[in-house]
């Protein structure tokens, strides 16, 4: 087990960013990473949990133990019972690090207050016997003086050649924006931070070397450091007068207008928190037009006091429904602003948006290969929900495939698509009017990226006819018959799949899974060697990935069908690296239970380990024997997937459906899916309700099928 101490080198580096990048950093690795803040430090106005510690529980589902409390820690100190806080902090260290392969440990930050954090970091990472990785953020400096601070900072813990201490990762990187955004595959973005790297280690005979390593460079990011508008009501205590979408809109910018309306329109842009006095009708009312006219604004501040008379309040009622926030606080403009000036940026606790975001950018730019060799491997190889969501879109910018989407112009589908184009995940074709695309991107103010393909079924339509009759020659479709069913651009896009134009087709968003999957039964039709598609799931629980199957396509089926669904749930885990051992679920465990769905279960799993005999299965088995190691070693103790099940395959419809919901929506469990298999080519299927982001893991859960078929 390996420990990482997580020491600043001053005040406002972003150690708990860091904190939460690395955890993801080295989960996407496999390994189980567990965190310890041992000192709690609240920032002024805190009165909940400790910040850092709520965060990271939240965040990336641990359950860290409750870091001592600054004011007993401090007492301690001054009476010289240094010993008996560092046994106390072991004591919850241990805790932490259990059924651990790391444990990450937050060290005090030096403020006014704690002057004596540095001295404390020193005994804690002696204490708990850890390597030590600074944390420091460049704050305007010029290289030389940031590697000498770096040097210095790495003396107390033994200096930079010391075997504990392994380097520096260099937060808030200004100076690195790139004029149009960071790219999608962040070639240019990594290039200019391998410079920033390259020119600091130049500056320092210690970075450049192997002892002492520069282990991340992460850039500086507007966007993660935008709070949300009911922060910003809730820091200057102000009356919320309309809350539209005060709790999702977010603060890029602050504009204090006092001037005329033809001098602000400029300052009138998405994000954009605008503060004025609260009798100055014309700006309110140009705030409310700009609103209308599709700017989401974060908001109205009004100042001095002072609301608008009501009938301004009448007139900019259609803005307010459209979501502008709009409040009013008592001190005067040049007070707000200075308040505002001075906020703290650190995330708050609720803010689970901006700490995913947070924790992933982190995550980006971590050289978390080198810290998985520094651990060595696992104790058991595992895919977690962090390592699995990142090979799935590893895997899918490697494999550079084309995936159709019927449903071109449904909001989520264009910003999934336009991520997926951005990020490198696939080659999206929207199927849609052009007109009608750009609309919705106006409106969703979706940045619509270059290479984007949209197709106008219309344009393309007559020329699939008589390839579909062809395709369904011996079912009587004549050639009105398939212009009228190609219609419906499942259809046509089902057809473009067919016909090896595209490699894979997404849809479900507002379809039906019948309208889904029926063209692909006719067109497609099934792989060699099965004779039915179904469907899995990936429940992205809090330790591990599992997989259901099936709970989206076969309602009963038959002893031989659950054989096959169980053998192609198999070989779907292990395509993406799940070990594959497969739990026959039931009401029953092993010769406990009889009747015709137990047998049904029983002769299933037989057929499928006559036709694998390599496969670990084992049924029937109830829920709680496939899944906790106790049950399993009580109810099925000689049975090689009992208590350790990671494929988990229900005897009908009623049953996977129900049980992927109940975990799903009790447990707040992200599942990814459903992914057919079966089918020659890949089509999947979309939850009705499915987010953006639940659209781009499909579309990358596509790609990569379609590469397996090669």
């Amino acid at each position: 087990m390996h420990t990482f101490f997580i020491a600043p080198t001053g005040f406002g580096v972003g150690l708990t960013s860091i904190s939460l990048g690395l955890i993801r950093a080295l989960q996407r690795t496999g390994l189980r990473v567990h965190f310890l803040k041992p000192i709690a430090q609240p920032h002024p106005g805190d009165t909940g949990p400790e910040r850092s510690t709520e965060l990271i529980s939240r965040t990336l589902d641990l359950s860290p133990p409750k870091p001592l409390g600054l004011a007993d820690v401090e007492h301690r100190l001054a009476n010289g019972q240094l010993d008996e806080v560092l046994e106390d902090i072991v004591s919850n260290f241990h805790l932490a690090a259990a059924d651990a392969d790391v444990v990450i440990v937050e060290g005090m930050v030096p403020t006014r207050q704690a002057s004596y954090a540095a001295r404390i970091n020193h005994h804690l990472a002696r204490s708990l016997d850890a390597d030590v990785i600074l944390v420091t953020a460049p704050d305007d400096e010029d290289m030389s003086s940031l590697a000498d601070r770096i040097e210095i900072h790495a003396q107390g813990f033994g200096g930079p050649a010391h075997s504990k201490v392994l380097g520096v990762i260099v937060n808030k990187v200004r100076g690195l924006e790139l004029a149009d955004g960071p790219p999608a595959n962040r070639s240019e973005l990594k290039q200019t931070l391998k410079e920033f790297a390259l020119a600091l280690k130049q500056e320092s005979q210690v970075l450049d070397t192997d002892d002492f390593r520069l282990i991340g460079c992460i850039p500086w990011e507007d966007t993660l450091n935008a709070p949300r508008t009911s922060d910003i009501a809730e820091l200057l205590h102000a009356t919320v007068l309309h809350e539209g979408h005060i709790g999702s809109r977010r603060v890029m910018d602050i504009a204090l207008c006092a001037r005329t309306v033809p001098n602000i329109v400029e300052r009138l842009k998405p994000g954009t928190l605008i503060v004025t006095p609260g009798d100055r009708d014309d700006i309110i009312i140009a705030a409310s037009l700009a609103s209308l006219a599709g700017t989401p604004l974060a908001g109205l501040m009004l100042t001095s006091g002072f609301t608008p008379d009501p009938r301004v309040m009448q007139l900019c009622q259609p803005a307010l429904a459209g979501g502008l926030p709009a409040l009013c606080t008592t001190t005067n403009t040049f007070d707000t602003a200075t308040r505002l000036d001075r906020m703290n940026r650190e995330i708050p606790v609720d803010d689970h948006e901006r700490a995913e975001q947070v924790t992933e950018f982190a995550a980006s730019h971590i050289d978390h290969a080198w810290l998985q060799r520094r651990c060595g491997a696992p104790r058991e190889a595992r895919m977690s929900p962090p390592a699995f969501r990142y090979q799935l879109m590893s895997r899918a910018q490697k494999a550079a495939k084309r995936i159709v989407l019927p449903e071109g112009d449904e909001p989520r589908t264009v910003q999934a698509a336009a991520t997926c184009q951005r990020r490198g995940i696939a080659q999206c074709i929207l199927l849609a009017k052009r007109e009608s695309v750009e609309a919705v991107a106006r409106a969703q103010h979706i940045v619509l990226p270059e290479g984007l393909q949209i197709i106008d079924p219309d344009d393309v339509r007559a020329r699939y006819v008589e390839p579909m009759m062809a395709l369904r020659k011996g079912k009587g479709l004549n050639a009105p018959m398939a212009l009228q069913q190609l219609e419906d651009n499942v259809v046509l896009g089902t057809m473009m799949l067919a016909l090896d134009e595209v490699d894979g087709l997404v849809s479900g968003a507002i379809h039906t899974t019948a309208n889904t999957i029926r063209p692909a039964f006719q067109l497609i039709k099934t792989a060699p060697g099965y004779n039915l598609v179904s469907s899995i799931f990936f429940m992205l629980l809090p330790e591990q990935v599992l997989v259901y199957g099936d709970c989206a396509v076969n309602p009963d089926p038959d002893a031989t069908e659950l054989a096959e669904i169980a053998i192609q749930s198999a070989r779907s885990a292990e395509a993406f690296g799940i070990p594959a051992r497969v739990a026959m679920i039931s009401y029953s465990t092993g010769k406990s239970g009889t009747g015709e769905d137990v047998e049904k279960v029983r002769e299933a799993t037989r057929i499928a380990a006559e036709r694998e005999p390599g496969l670990l299965i084992d049924g029937p088995l109830q829920y709680d024997a496939a899944a906790i190691a106790s049950v399993g070693l009580q109810k099925a103790p000689d049975s090689p997937v009992a208590g350790k099940a990671t494929v988990f395959v229900f005897p009908d419809l009623n049953t996977g459906n129900t049980t992927y919901k109940a975990v799903q929506r009790s447990a707040n469990v992200v599942s990814v899916g459903p992914m057919l298999q079966g089918l020659r080519k890949p089509v999947n299927d979309l939850s009705r309700g499915a987010l953006v982001d639940d659209i781009v893991y499909t579309i990358a859960l596509t790609a990569i099928q379609a590469d397996m078929n090669e």
